[in-house]
């Protein structure tokens, strides 16, 4: 299991990325009792057969990650939410009209089994700086927080393109500093 939520939010938002997704919406809705997580991306999404096989912990395509044998990220959300009070959704289309995914979790954060939240800036830091091309939307509320962060702005106000990356330590600490002055 994953030590934090975050931790597992990260994991699912890398799939997203890793889908080829041009653009890729994370939603965290927080109160005093839940936490609430959409994440959406129009990669190329999965097929009904291919959604149940991602819900099977013992199932790997072998593709992302040659020689391993399971896949436990999408298992882990599962287990983690109806472990917990919590709920989940997944909803994926591939080759259609449109095509992407949306993973939906909802969290008891009162529920004593439910894993402390974690890093928040740290994880949204981490999902802005994989090495792709792909805009990122993050919304986040929370009491007495309330804020959007755009990946093109962050590239354009750090001077790179939109097919850069934030590999550079200042950029890396200009980011954590801004991140962590929404959160305040």
């Amino acid at each position: 299991m994953h030590f934090t939520l975050c931790d597992m939010f990260s994991d699912l938002t890398q799939n997203a990325v890793e889908a080829g997704s041009s653009l890729i919406t994370v939603v965290i809705e927080q109160t005093d009792r839940n936490l609430f997580l959409k994440i959406e991306d129009n990669g190329k999404g999965m097929t009904p057969e291919q959604l149940q096989l991602a819900t099977d912990p013992f199932y790997t395509d072998g593709i992302k990650h040659p020689g391993r044998k399971i896949g436990l990220g999408i298992p882990f959300l599962i287990q983690t939410a109806e472990t917990t009070g919590g709920t989940w959704n997944i909803k994926s289309e591939k080759n259609g009209t449109t095509h992407g995914t949306v993973v939906e979790c909802n969290f008891d954060l009162t529920n004593i089994d439910t894993p402390p939240l974690g890093d928040v800036t740290g994880y949204f830091r981490q999902i802005l700086t994989f090495n792709a091309r792909y805009e990122m939307v993050i919304k986040r509320t929370a009491p007495a927080i309330d804020y959007t962060v755009r990946r093109s702005e962050l590239l354009e106000v750090l001077g790179l393109d939109e097919a850069g990356t934030i590999e550079d330590v200042g950029a890396l600490n200009l980011v954590k500093t801004y991140l962590e002055s929404c959160e305040q």
